[in-house]
């Protein structure tokens, strides 16, 4: 009798643990609604529904206003009481008008985004499923928000507010990716990120080293990828995700298959991508400079010159990569979770093509050019915790180990020699933050962060002829890079409608670099250089919220980078008849940020967004002409070339606006449009003014969406602004390759635009299907800066099964 009664009691004990769990559904289409943050004041706490819209709310009980909130969705405000009385069950209504979301970028919490004076745009799973970007830089550019410059197919290099590769910080689940080796120049180490695998994708703008450290100058974009999550009932959680993809323009060929498998205290997620890109074929109507009439083959010991068949295709640009992501989770209890990560990229051989497309007394200049595979790893481990007492209410840990290789192979047209330089780096950073909230919703956030660098390069020269192969010039010298940081962010709640955000951080950084690799093969006066130094930052911002519908921020901030190994190392040829070298005599840059934004609601249905922003770059990092032991040209790989430098030698300033737009129209249709203008001035050697290479023009967006029910369809274009002649940057004027011919036969960077409808159409409660066609009217064009012309008129398709 006794087994029997406490069998009962069992049994009632688990129905009540049951009966709170939470299920969260679109009110519309009743599917589960998946990352739905469920969150409360007192008690403080909060969590998010799993792929079933489930959500473990048995610590919110007795809460008098527990807030519901997803991106696209009306919040909701209820108490668990209601919440009990309705059998925990709750349908969101789709909205795409709001001003409050949960992001993560601004401090690395999740924060109210109404309540912080930072403008940060996200890009939703939801919106990620209806664009299909091929790469993690597409995902960014679909945005509307960020520029996209291409070198190459393989590659993708934001710029965010005139600024672009190591003045912008990347983040992976709160780790930083930026490396001692990242230029200057145009970068393509997003594409190492899969954008299958993010939960969600956030990008802050301006000034974000308080808390990220050196490089977050112009922005930072914080990636999130997929969590593992718990099962709430007996049964063990078993959902994922499998899409196979088409696309004409490259006949890409893609599929990617996720898994997530919880029980009470653990789970996995296991993600796999495979991608195959051909060569990308621009569109029909355009200038014809673009057009790429030849191509280099080798043929019977020979470099040939071939007829492109078709001028329309970029040849060579195809490649292939991959992309596996493991990561476990564990949570004894409701104090503790640990998270690890584990992330592998590897790409195939990818061809340069900037570098095939230029000429040299009219004939190819490059035979080969490509990048070796790129390949990132990273193991991470992160320990959350939360107390009720003591220094912190919230603890983050995070350790992480990162091991990256890159490698540059060229040759030039009808020479034997091909030379290879290679990079290994490997990364080992600690971040430590924390929580302390006070009674009137005010709170102190402060952390400490360790970051380590060691950089190894190497070069050889191979006959193509004999196969001897003997070693030749390394990129960088054998290098290390540390940084130690400090901060604290107060957060005052003056009032209920005003908040005060009020940082500073300290960074000390330290760089050591071996030149012996290189002192036979150059005259570098010095086998060693170092240097040690440190960087005060700080931000100020006010947030104005007199009610739901107004938000008013402004904000004055200070970011810095400070010297890396790519600064002070480097020896490349950064155009024809010029080579960099290394100058161990460098400094940090400082950039001096001054921002308001508006935001505005009208009738529930019309929201307007106003952001302008001003930036001043002191003692800049740019490329100049240098002296080497009393040289002003040396030899570099047979050429005769310009010696030039790295130097603290300028002052740059860049100042903009952005705007958006959003609507909500006749039942089902909604209006979106954003508008990015900004124009950036550099100081040059001669004290002039040049325009800055990393202030795009404008551009911008505009959506009209009709969604009901299991149909989402988007008929959308996509614009952006021209450059003439004049008003290139100097250093772009050379580049005639990279750009169209003016009358007058000057480069210049021709306006565009494109036109493109998207669908998606839930089959079933598993299938989904999506189709678009881009660049309907098959526009030839070419983002400014960029050496790759667009895609032409690209029908996609893809089929989409979650379970």
């Amino acid at each position: 009798m006794k087994e029997i009664i406490l069998a009962g009691l069992l049994a009632l004990w688990v129905c009540e643990i049951n009966a709170q769990v939470l299920k969260v559904k679109d009110a519309e289409t009743l599917q589960p609604l998946e990352q739905v943050i469920v969150m409360s004041d007192s008690p403080k706490k909060y969590v998010y529904t799993n792929a079933k819209g489930q959500a473990d709310i048995s610590e919110f009980k007795g809460a008098d206003i527990i807030e519901i909130r997803l991106l696209g969705y009306v919040t909701q405000s209820v108490s668990f009481l209601s919440l009990e009385q309705h059998g925990f069950e709750l349908f969101m209504i789709p909205s795409d008008i709001s001003l409050d979301q949960v992001v993560v970028a601004a401090t690395r919490w999740g924060e109210s985004k109404a309540k912080i004076p930072f403008k940060i745009s996200t890009i939703t799973p939801r919106e990620v499923a209806i664009q299909n970007p091929q790469t993690a830089a597409d995902l960014l550019g679909a945005s509307g928000d960020v520029y996209i410059q291409k070198s190459q197919q393989g590659g993708g290099s934001p710029m965010i507010r005139g600024f672009s590769a190591n003045r912008l910080m990347y983040a992976v689940d709160g780790v930083r990716m930026n490396t001692a080796i990242f230029r200057s120049g145009n970068l393509q180490n997003v594409i190492s990120l899969d954008p299958f695998a993010m939960q969600n994708t956030e990008v802050l703008f301006g000034s974000g080293s308080v808390i990220y450290g050196s490089d977050a100058i112009g922005g930072v974009m914080s990636f999130h990828t997929l969590t593992p999550e718990f099962s709430l009932d007996e049964e063990t959680l078993v959902s994922g995700k499998g899409i196979v993809r088409y696309a004409s323009a490259n006949d890409e060929k893609t599929a990617h298959f996720d898994i997530n498998v919880g029980w009470d205290k653990w789970a996995i997620v296991t993600s796999v991508s495979s991608y195959d890109f051909g060569d990308l074929e621009m569109g029909a109507y355009g200038p014809d400079d673009y057009l790429r009439d030849f191509y280099v083959i080798r043929e019977n010991n020979e470099d040939v010159v071939v007829t492109n068949d078709n001028p329309d295709k970029q040849v060579p640009s195809g490649y292939t990569q991959m992309n596996l992501m493991q990561k476990i989770r564990f949570k004894p209890n409701e104090s503790w979770d640990f998270q690890y990560g584990f992330h592998y990229s590897e790409t195939s051989d990818y061809a340069r093509y900037d570098r095939h497309i230029r000429t040299r007394n009219g004939q190819p200049r490059s035979a080969e050019w490509s990048y070796g595979p790129q390949i990132w790893m990273m193991n991470n481990l992160t320990i959350t915790n939360e107390a009720e007492q003591g220094i912190y209410d919230h603890m983050s840990l995070r350790i992480a180990h990162q091991h990256f290789e890159e490698s540059r192979i060229d040759r030039d047209f009808n020479d034997l020699d091909r030379s290879t330089r290679e990079e290994r780096l490997n990364a080992i950073s600690v971040n430590a933050d924390f929580i302390k909230e006070f009674k009137n919703e005010s709170k102190f956030l402060y952390g400490a962060e360790l970051v380590f660098n060691d950089v190894k390069s190497t070069g050889q020269q191979e006959n193509i002829e004999t196969g001897a192969v003997s070693k030749g010039p390394s990129r960088y010298p054998d290098s290390q890079w540390w940084s130690y940081g400090i901060y604290g962010v107060y957060e005052y709640v003056v009032s209920e409608v005003l908040g005060l955000h009020a940082g500073m951080r300290y960074n000390q950084y330290v760089l050591d670099a071996d030149f012996s690799n290189n002192m036979n093969y150059y005259p570098i006066p010095e086998s060693n250089a170092y240097i040690s130094n440190g960087a005060l930052t700080g931000s100020l911002g006010l947030v104005y919220t007199p009610d739901d519908s107004w938000s008013l921020t402004a904000k004055l901030a200070t970011a810095f980078r400070s010297p890396n190994v790519d600064d002070i190392g480097k020896v490349f040829d950064s155009e024809p008849g010029a080579v960099v070298v290394p100058n161990p005599d460098l400094k940090a840059e400082y950039a001096y940020t001054a921002e308001v934004g508006v935001s505005k609601i009208v009738d529930d249905k019309l929201r307007v967004d106003f952001s302008a922003y001003y930036t001043l770059l002191d003692d800049a990092l740019v490329r100049r002409d240098f002296t080497m032991s009393g040289q002003d040209s040396i030899v570099y790989d047979g050429e005769l070339s310009k010696v030039q430098a790295i130097q603290n030698g300028a002052q740059a300033e860049v100042y903009g606006v952005q705007l958006g737009l959003e609507a909500k129209l006749a039942k089902g249709f909604s209006l979106l449009s954003k508008l990015n203008l900004q124009k950036g001035e550099e100081e040059l050697d001669n004290g002039e003014k040049s325009p800055s290479r990393h202030a795009a023009p404008f551009f911008g967006i505009t959506k009209f969406t009709y969604h009901v029910n299991k149909l989402n369809m988007q008929l959308y274009t996509v614009y952006n602004g021209g450059r003439s002649y004049e008003d290139l940057p100097v250093g772009e004027q050379g580049k005639d390759y990279l750009y169209a011919k003016d009358d007058n036969g000057n480069p210049y960077a021709p306006a565009w635009y494109t036109l493109n409808f998207k669908a998606t159409q839930q089959l079933s409660e598993v299938l989904a299907l999506t189709a678009g066609l881009e660049n309907i009217t098959d526009r030839r064009y070419r983002p400014y800066s960029s050496g790759m012309a667009g895609a032409g008129r690209n029908f996609i398709v893809a089929l989409r099964a979650a379970f």
